[in-house]
């Protein structure tokens, strides 16, 4: 069994570390983004528009801090110097930023609370930064 267990970590050791390392850096920006809504907001579960995009951009901020070091050292394992990666990095979580932000004013238009809101749109941020990362910031190909 524990052999097994090795062998499947070995095939999938990328994602496996990418999903690791994504739910740390969604304690991360979630921890900002919640904590600023206390701060900032006095605990809303239904943001306006402006104090949406905030919190976003807060989530985003320590989300982005986070993730490129974490993503660069324990996921792809990159040698490249960080002044390449870097900007392609911030480049690609500004996409997915602006997809949080949208994804963030759509669902609670909807009337869905901020919790839920969150979480919905975090499992498409994480797919999208993951084949951003994968194919465009981390690409081994261009590394040769």
């Amino acid at each position: 069994m524990i052999e097994k267990c090795k062998e499947l970590y070995g095939k999938y050791e990328e994602i496996i570390v990418y999903l690791i390392v994504g739910v740390l850096t969604t304690i991360v920006s979630w921890a900002a983004k919640f904590i600023a809504n206390a701060l900032l907001f006095h605990n809303t579960m239904y943001p306006t528009p402006f104090e949406n995009t905030v919190l976003s951009t807060i989530n985003w901020t320590a989300g982005v801090i986070f993730a490129f070091f974490t993503n660069r050292r324990f996921v792809f394992k990159s040698k490249e110097p960080m002044r390449k990666e870097a900007p392609k990095f911030v480049l690609s979580r500004v996409a997915t930023w602006i997809m949080d932000i949208v994804v963030m004013q759509v669902l609670t238009a909807m009337g869905i609370n901020l919790l839920i809101a969150t979480l919905i749109s975090a499992v498409l941020v994480v797919i999208a930064n993951y084949i951003f990362s994968k194919l465009f910031v981390f690409n081994k190909k261009e590394q040769h």
